[in-house]
């Protein structure tokens, strides 16, 4: 239990479960390895905005001592995990990417998902970069700078999960918490080229509530569809603060996760009806899609048929912005990014009226995709309709567009209804940029989608960047 090869650090969560088992490596080195990869290389990238050393290393010797003895304590016990900085952490200041909140704390409090983490023996490395209070799909904010592309540091990572996402693709730990509003683990998962899952709304509780509403969902960032399965039996567990969970179903979604797609139903979108995609991201995902047919599946060209959705998610996140800046300073205000402010000025404007209507709205697109689901198992689409532009814009030069939501038409429809998705790394724009492959399942149905990426990275195995 002595090897402390960086190499350690790209090791999947499963395969360190079976190490340590077999104790031929050591929590200890795993962790070393990880600190290490971020000592040596964040500063090129910016995806942590803490790391606590000696925290990291004392919770590492704990879980060494259960392996040791045969008895670890939960199913991720010594993995080198690490928190976005939107969830609470006991002894950790959690600062939402925002000079507006006070470091002093007190923090005495982990969230659901950062308490079922713990209670399974995560070992956890640092909170991870976010842009202020997760509001676009760029992760830049005032507190903390830019965080930037591993593939390509001139280039953004996505977001709001940016550092997250790199920290995954750079071995920066094996597990990540993210959280989705619109997008942010799909998005930067596209960008990164790692896997990322938006599980199904409530399945991951949820303390306190995003200040954007029932569209926001937590769910795992990982090198590998198995450890996005592994870290979602956990964080799946329950807690009683969230009043809006599921029904606990000790689901294993390791289990069945090899069996395959052959005889589903799936629906290949291109575009949704609406999208314009880039042509180089349109072809990388419809040269992976026919991989679904190659597996056994029934794959047709499909648009689910409905309107772009765009003015009902705005409403429901100018809104929530409005709510979340209603009761701040003007000194604070003067702190926040000025495109938070703005949207939030909107959010102003909006009656009660216009929000109930897009309250409406929204029902009746859950609807339409509830009753598109008992024809169809499973839709595709591109995750996102570009590849990663220029970090620290919140839009790419030269295009005709104001926020971060019109680059992202694929992501918040399945926001709005609340369904399980996720991105898979499915090929490379002109550029050399990783592009993403959109699986969207029927609501509640989190393994159908977790199995169908399985299948296609059993294929199409993903590639992790060099050292940025």
């Amino acid at each position: 239990m002595t090897n402390t090869s960086t190499d350690l650090a790209m090791l999947s969560a499963t395969e360190l479960t079976r190490l340590y088992a077999s104790k031929e490596i050591s929590p200890v080195d795993v962790a070393k390895a990880c600190l290490g990869r971020i000592s040596a290389h964040d500063h090129a990238v910016n995806a942590f905005c803490l790391v606590d050393e000696e925290t990291t290393l004392k919770s590492a010797t704990e879980s060494e001592s259960r392996w040791a003895r045969g008895e670890p304590c939960g199913q991720v016990d010594g993995i080198p995990t690490t928190i976005k900085d939107l969830q609470l952490t006991k002894g950790w200041p959690t600062l939402r990417g925002s000079k507006s909140t006070n470091p002093d704390g007190p923090w005495d409090e982990d969230s659901p998902a950062v308490a079922r983490l713990k209670e399974n023996g995560a070992v956890l490395l640092g909170k991870t970069t976010t842009p202020e209070f997760g509001w676009k799909g760029v992760t830049d904010n005032p507190l903390t700078g830019i965080t930037r592309n591993p593939w390509n540091t001139g280039r953004t990572p996505g977001g709001s999960s940016g550092g997250a996402a790199v920290a995954a693709a750079l071995g920066m730990g094996a597990l990540h918490i993210g959280t989705d509003g619109g997008g942010s683990i799909r998005i930067p998962a596209s960008f990164t080229g790692i896997f990322g899952h938006k599980p199904s709304f409530g399945r991951v509780p949820a303390a306190p509530l995003s200040p954007f509403g029932t569209v926001s969902h937590i769910g795992p960032m990982t090198r590998t569809v198995a450890d996005s399965a592994l870290m979602l039996n956990v964080l799946a567990e329950p807690d009683a603060r969230d009043w809006f969970s599921l029904p606990y179903d000790n689901a294993d979604y390791l289990d069945g996760l090899g069996d395959g797609i052959k005889g589903m139903k799936i629906a290949y979108s291109p575009t949704l009806g609406y999208a314009e995609v880039d042509a180089d991201v349109a072809r990388a995902v419809d040269e992976a899609v026919q991989v679904f047919s190659d597996l056994g599946a029934h794959v047709e060209a499909v648009d689910p048929g409905f309107d772009d959705p765009y003015e009902i998610f705005e409403a429901h996140w100018y809104a929530g912005a409005a709510n979340l800046l209603r009761d701040f300073t003007d000194e604070q205000l003067a702190m926040i990014d000025p495109g938070l402010r703005e949207i939030a000025e909107d959010g102003l404007k909006y009656s009660l009226m216009d929000y109930m209507a897009a309250v409406n709205a929204r029902g009746q697109l859950g609807q339409h995709m509830r009753l598109f689901h008992e024809k169809w198992d499973l839709l595709i689409t591109p995750t996102l309709a570009t590849s990663a532009f220029e970090a620290g814009k919140e839009i790419r030069d030269g295009v005709d567009k104001k926020r971060w939501m019109e680059w992202t038409p694929f992501s918040i429809p399945f926001n709005l209804t609340q369904q399980p998705a996720c991105s898979v790394p499915c090929g490379f724009s002109d550029d050399g940029m990783p592009v993403g492959l959109h699986i969207v399942g029927p609501m509640h149905d989190d393994r159908m989608v977790l199995r169908a990426a399985a299948a296609f990275e059993a294929v199409r195995p993903f590639p992790m960047p060099d050292m940025p």
